[in-house]
């Protein structure tokens, strides 16, 4: 029959317009759908953006305030490239991470600069580790003899191969126990071998502004570690005298009191004792003044396990920074001083960048720059 033959043909030609209309269909359900490769709702051109960073804890662990924090522009006339070196923090000090070179706006004399690069900087380090060892009372100087030798392994640990440490010890006078070239066995065996000190002064002010001058000359990323209970009983200098060099050394000092330790074990003595009337408040106050004005920081240690923590801070602090370089806009390749700016932004939108952490808190930022440079070869 011919009905069959013409069945043959017809049920496919159906098929095919069947098909060809789905087809049809469905791209159009899928150009109502929107792009799953665009951002979520809220990362919208124009809408902005959010930065996340780690969380981190919701105290400092450094004791009273935290000084300026020294920025470091550099300029090169020959092909008129700034580069900058500065700290970006959150409110308890902590280095904020993750800051991408978009989310910096550099700002010279006024004008956006362009093609800025950044990049994160882990530099090495100069550390003078100061120790107190040794004072008027036995009893104290027993506690030295203990706690010394753990301080100062713990400094070892966290050098790099780069990094370079002296040690000096103080009583009644500054004496050297390592030079910058020597090597860490030489500083491990020595402190392995940090005895009870004799009964003697603790000239505490001397020793450390000797120690202040010493690290004058170095021109590497440097600090002071101090570690000192903050008594001194026969200094020739004052304690006004040591704040006026920490203030314009350029050199922090990060301070690890020992106050809180020469308090305690001095209450196990009782009322009576000799040293029950050391006032180690004050001297706790005078550590935190000092780190602050030296741009470092002054931490109170409770005992030994404080200090993996203390340590970590101190080079995290020290060591890290945001370098970020730029060709000047200004065609000029020397001149009178010049005013710097650094904006934290969202790309999107050009507002101020918006920063939560990890649980979704917003974090805000601090950028510590110095607010003009010279354009010369080096300027600080």
């Amino acid at each position: 029959m011919t009905i069959t033959a013409k069945s043959g043909i017809a049920v496919p030609l159906l098929l095919l317009i069947c098909l060809f209309g789905s087809a049809e269909w469905a791209r159009g359900l899928l150009r109502q759908k929107p792009d799953s490769s665009s951002p979520p709702s809220g990362q919208q051109s124009g809408q902005g953006s959010q930065l996340t960073v780690p969380s981190r804890p919701q105290n400092p662990i450094y004791s009273g305030e935290q000084g300026p924090q020294k920025s470091d522009i550099q300029f090169a006339p020959a092909t008129r490239t700034v580069t900058i070196k500065l700290q970006v923090q959150d409110p308890n000090g902590y280095f904020l991470p993750n800051i991408r070179r978009e989310n910096f706006a550099v700002y010279e004399d006024g004008v956006r600069q362009k093609n800025v690069d950044v990049e994160v900087e882990h530099a090495a380090v100069s550390l003078e580790l100061l120790v107190e060892a040794g004072g008027r009372y036995h009893e104290l100087n027993k506690l030295l003899g203990f706690e010394i030798p753990a301080i100062t392994r713990h400094a070892l640990e966290v050098l790099g191969p780069d990094d370079k440490i002296a040690v000096v010890k103080y009583a009644g006078k500054l004496e050297n126990v390592a030079d910058f070239n020597q090597g860490r066995e030489f500083l491990q065996s020595a402190s392995d071998h940090f005895n009870a000190p004799p009964v003697s002064e603790t000239n505490f002010y001397d020793a450390l502004l000797e120690t202040l001058n010493r690290m004058r000359d170095l021109s590497d990323r440097k600090a002071v570690i101090v570690v000192s209970s903050g008594e001194d009983t026969f200094s020739k200098a004052t304690y006004q005298q040591v704040l006026e060099a920490a203030r314009t050394s350029a050199t922090p000092n990060y301070v690890i009191g020992l106050a809180e330790l020469m308090k305690r074990e001095a209450a196990t003595y009782g009322p009576t004792a000799p040293f029950a009337r050391i006032d180690w408040d004050a001297a706790e106050k005078q550590l935190e003044t000092i780190a602050k004005d030296s741009g470092g920081r002054a931490y109170m240690i409770q005992s030994d396990v404080d200090l993996p923590a203390v340590y970590d801070d101190i080079m995290e602090n020290l060591r890290i920074r945001y370098a970020i370089s730029y060709v000047s806009s200004n065609p000029s390749s020397a001149g009178p001083p010049r005013s710097i700016r650094v904006d934290l932004i969202d790309p999107k939108t050009g507002q101020a960048l918006k920063i939560r952490d990890a649980s979704g808190k917003p974090v805000a930022a601090k950028v510590y720059l110095q607010e003009t440079f010279t354009p010369k070869s080096a300027s600080g």
